[in-house]
């Protein structure tokens, strides 16, 4: 009994890194479908994973906040599961789908967070606490994911949910960075220039 539970618990590791499977610009889906590493779908899930990999850069610099670096840390497993659901298309991958949970759970967060925060009249430029700004950094790739998801859901079926999570995620991100700029007091608001004499 102990010998099987320890064998599977084997085979579950991930022991090899360094595969060379994707030496010649090739990579695999689910199921072991080989695609270009150019392949829309990899960049879809592949910049979900770069936006990922930016929330826990925020995550490292806002430690105080700890509230915020959980709720932060469950959107890093949320985009964990969304790669996962891109990375096994098809009726095969039907256990990987992302269901509505996550987003209830992502919309809540984000309006508790922005009732806290003061209204803005205008556009908020990038930066501040240097939290703040790599939030904004994560916000932008976040936008460049969704375009990478858009593409790829004109030619192939996407989960509906892992589009909608994105989108909100971003306004997430940008209601994180106000937060992180203490509530949103050192906001640098950008002002439309004075119009000149005719």
């Amino acid at each position: 009994m102990n010998e099987n539970r320890e064998e599977k618990t084997e085979r579950s590791r991930l022991t090899r890194v360094v595969t060379r499977g994707g030496d010649k610009g090739e990579t695999s889906l689910g199921r072991g479908v080989r695609v270009s590493k150019s392949d829309k779908r990899v960049e879809a899930y592949g910049t979900i994973d770069e936006a990922s990999a930016q929330i826990g850069l925020v995550r490292s610099i806002a430690g105080e906040d700890v509230e915020l670096c959980e709720m932060l840390r469950n959107v890093q497993i949320d985009l964990f599961n969304l790669a996962a659901d891109l990375h096994m298309p098809g009726e095969h991958g039907e256990h990987l789908r992302v269901g509505d949970e996550p987003l209830q759970r992502l919309e809540a967060e984000l309006e508790a967070m922005n009732a806290a925060l003061p209204r803005i009249t205008n556009f908020v430029l990038a930066g501040g606490t240097v939290a703040a700004a790599h939030a904004h950094v994560a916000r932008t790739t976040i936008r460049r994911a969704e375009r990478r998801v858009v593409a790829l859901s004109l030619e192939e079926e996407v989960n509906p949910n892992v589009l909608v999570y994105i989108n909100r995620l971003a306004d997430f991100m940008f209601i994180a960075s106000r937060r992180l700029n203490g509530n949103g007091a050192t906001d640098d608001v950008w002002a439309p220039r004075a119009k000149r004499p005719a």
